[in-house]
């Protein structure tokens, strides 16, 4: 019997935007791989690596709530291939300055901020697009083809830079990940996308609409301590900056075991992604999250102190399975914890939260290291996320006794 695929990719529009998004998506992340990389590259400092998280907190903190609106406002079509043109003028010209032998660690951390901030446009955009491209019934289907082909890209993108930079250095992984948003910003163009129906003359103030979203997480415990949790996780168990000085100082195996590394937590969390859909049935919601966040920090200090590539690579796997697990439980419990005339803002907020905290932990991580050294850094970093862990074991009781319940609540109650 032949294979037939999914029902969704039957949809031309639909494979076709699909394939161009985890192409894009491949480019996006062997591109940062490649930045922290190079930044070590040329300094040896992790301190100095960390200027990339911190240019991309800087954009992803600042810009993400016009994102949301500006994708309800404008032809989502057209700011995708907008964004889209922009990073990819910037992946090329930072190709341009490596391959020359003239790039700084500033033009590095630049080009950070600069498609980091197009992507806060883009990633709403690209969610939204999508129900012009299938039909209602088939909605749920697209997003679940969507979700795993992310982690797919998070982890071929680094794995193929790894290649890449040992084959021509940081700049092939520029001129690759320009292609690719070349090859999304052409598959957009041939899309035929309905018009949907607009929201203008619906928006309140921005400032305003912010305000709300925000009382709403603040009278919603289970909202704001899974956000705490988040954060604990991601800014002190920030592992990715310190991977460079790791592959290259302490495990000394070069650029491809930086690429394999950077990708073995993606191999883990397409494990977890599995996982959770079995133990979601058998174990409360609260308590999978408590384990997920408590494994993910003991994980990370056991990357810190595996002392060599083959146990780097399991720690790796291990955070990057427990890490799905409890996002996977983080993300479902705050859309059905959120009424629908709320969900965009709130999502908004926890997207600071979830974006912002990974790129403010490698900056954070990345001066620790250079103070303390790499290894004391991050064996430090992850017990706080089993600490938080542990904590809301004992003291948060919303959390401990949340399940993620079947139907989303109004905006009332």
């Amino acid at each position: 019997m032949r294979p037939t695929l999914p029902e969704v990719l039957r949809q031309r529009d639909f494979a076709l935007y699909w394939a161009g998004v985890v192409l894009s998506q491949i480019g996006t992340r062997g591109a940062v791989a490649a930045n922290l990389y190079q930044v070590y590259e040329l300094t040896g400092s992790t301190a100095q690596v960390g200027l990339v998280g911190l240019a991309q907190a800087v954009a992803l903190l600042a810009l993400s709530p016009l994102g949301g609106v500006y994708a309800d406002r404008l032809d989502r079509r057209r700011l995708l291939q907008a964004t889209q043109a922009v990073a990819l003028v910037v992946s090329l010209a930072l190709a341009g300055l490596t391959l020359t032998g003239t790039a700084t660690v500033w033009a590095v951390a630049l080009s950070s901020l600069l498609a980091t901030a197009a992507a806060t446009f883009d990633q709403p955009a690209r969610q939204a697009l999508i129900p012009a491209l299938v039909p209602r019934e088939r909605l749920v289907d697209a997003f679940a083809l969507l979700n795993p082909s992310r982690e797919l890209a998070v982890l071929a993108g680094p794995a193929l830079a790894g290649v890449l930079i040992a084959a021509g250095g940081p700049g092939a992984v520029y001129v690759f990940d320009a292609f690719t948003y070349a090859a999304l910003v052409a598959a957009l163009a041939v899309l035929r996308v309905p018009a949907l129906p607009g929201a203008r003359g619906k928006h309140a103030g921005l400032l305003a609409s912010l305000r709300e979203g925000a009382s709403y997480v603040a009278r919603r415990p289970v909202v704001w301590q899974l956000m705490g949790l988040d954060l604990a996780a991601t800014v002190s168990g920030a592992y990715r900056v310190l991977l460079p000085a790791f592959a290259a100082d302490v495990l000394h195996v070069g650029a491809t075991g930086y690429g394999l590394l950077s990708a073995a937590p993606s191999a883990g969390a397409l494990l977890g992604s599995i996982w959770v859909f079995r133990l979601v049935r058998t174990a409360r919601s609260g308590r999978l999250v408590l384990w997920g966040t408590a494994v993910y920090g003991l994980a990370v200090t056991g990357l810190a102190l595996s002392g060599t590539f083959v146990l780097a690579l399991a720690a790796a796997l291990t955070l990057g399975a427990a890490d799905a697990l409890a996002t996977t439980v983080r993300h479902a419990a705050v859309q059905v914890e959120t009424p629908d005339e709320l969900r965009g803002r709130v999502s908004a907020i926890y997207q600071m939260a979830s974006r912002g905290g990974p790129a403010l932990g490698d900056a954070g991580m990345g001066v620790l290291a250079g103070a303390i050294g790499p290894v004391t850094a991050l064996a430090l970093g992850g017990l706080v996320p089993a600490a938080a862990a542990g904590l809301a074991a004992v003291r948060g009781r919303h959390i401990r006794a949340f399940d993620v319940p079947k139907e989303a609540p109004s905006a009332a109650s």
